[in-house]
């Protein structure tokens, strides 16, 4: 392992500092880069996804791409668990600890509000920052790819009926230009520069350049843009974290617990299934991450800005990260659970 990948988790500590004392001492950063963003999405933050995923995107074979989508199993998994068991889990997981164990300390009214921003979440899987956990399990590419764009393709028309059913609400819409940027950004993008790379290099460099020079230029390139893309979500929630770091801790809790919760149904089940540790880890992981951008652009629409809502999808940003980079660590110390031999 390299020096980032060994000390990960203190570069990590040091970035999320950072962004908080960013925002606090230097709002003017976060409020220029804060007008950088188009649909709820922020283009920065766009900017260095692109960067983390390019990498893998080369690493695609597309002619596997075909091969990809016939492993039914590890499809199955990431189908039922994000739209069968994840929402609902959320919502009981969310009810028990805001409607219950938390009440006396945030009251009716922000405990509906918090609920309806945990919900959001659940109904909506990762759709861009999956490619990196997957990369930094060594997940199977193409199959990552394609397992994104079925979740795209069904959250069209899966994540209004889910909320509607779960938080009794009316009047809800997709933000449609923050999914499709999205998905522009984070899928199509990456993945035409990686086709377009890959194919010009190995034409005019040939396979073993590509292999071992081309694509070992961009070994670290993924582990920086997600500690810059640390520093700067930070420093855009800086005030909220220290105004409101209670409330804050009270929400992250339900939220922890549904992300293991989901990783683990899901990397279980791929477990029993005998499936490879490559399939394995990015069904579990699409799963257990969320589409924060989406969530929090239908919470400020639906319950606004200042709502309590809106702040819970803010947190699910903020814990998100190092949450997944846990899950990320777990997944490769088990790898030896999985028998690579098998299908």
């Amino acid at each position: 392992m390299g020096l980032f990948e060994r000390y990960l988790t203190l570069w990590v500590s040091l970035c999320i500092i950072a962004g908080v004392m960013i925002g606090q001492w230097f709002p003017l950063i976060p409020k220029t880069l804060s007008k950088f963003e188009y649909a709820h999405v922020s283009i920065p933050v766009a900017i260095l996804i692109w960067l983390m995923i390019y990498p893998m995107m080369l690493k695609i074979d597309f002619s596997s791409i075909v091969n990809a989508t016939k492993k039914s199993k590890g499809l199955c998994i990431t189908l039922v668990i994000n739209w069968l068991v994840k929402p609902f889990t959320m919502y009981l997981i969310a009810t028990f600890f805001f409607k219950y164990v938390f009440i006396n300390w945030i009251g009716t009214q922000l405990a509906t509000e918090y609920l309806s921003g945990a919900v959001l979440l659940g109904a909506a899987p990762c759709t861009a920052m999956v490619f990196v956990w997957s990369h930094l399990t060594k997940g199977n590419p193409a199959y990552t790819l394609v397992q994104v764009a079925i979740n795209d393709l069904i959250l069209l028309f899966a994540f209004v009926p889910i909320v509607v059913f779960l938080l009794d609400v009316s009047n809800v819409t997709v933000p449609y230009d923050t999914l499709l940027l999205s998905v522009v950004l984070f899928v199509v993008i990456p993945l035409a520069g990686g086709y377009i790379s890959r194919k010009y290099i190995i034409k005019n460099k040939g396979i073993k350049y590509f292999k071992n020079v081309f694509l070992k230029k961009f070994d670290n390139i993924t582990i920086v843009g997600l500690l810059l893309t640390l520093i700067i979500i930070f420093s855009f929630q800086g005030e909220n974290i220290i105004n409101n770091p209670l409330h804050i801790a009270l929400i992250a809790v339900p939220l922890i617990i549904q992300t293991f919760l989901i990783f683990f149904i899901a990397y279980g089940w791929s477990k029993s299934w005998k499936l490879n540790h490559d399939i394995a880890a990015p069904a579990a992981m699409i799963g257990a991450s969320n589409f924060f951008e989406l969530a929090v652009a239908v919470a400020i629409s639906l319950f606004g800005l200042k709502s309590g809502a809106a702040l819970a999808t803010v947190v699910g940003v903020l814990v998100e990260v190092p949450l997944m980079l846990t899950l990320v660590k777990i997944a490769n110390k088990t790898r030896y659970w999985f028998d690579i031999s098998k299908n």
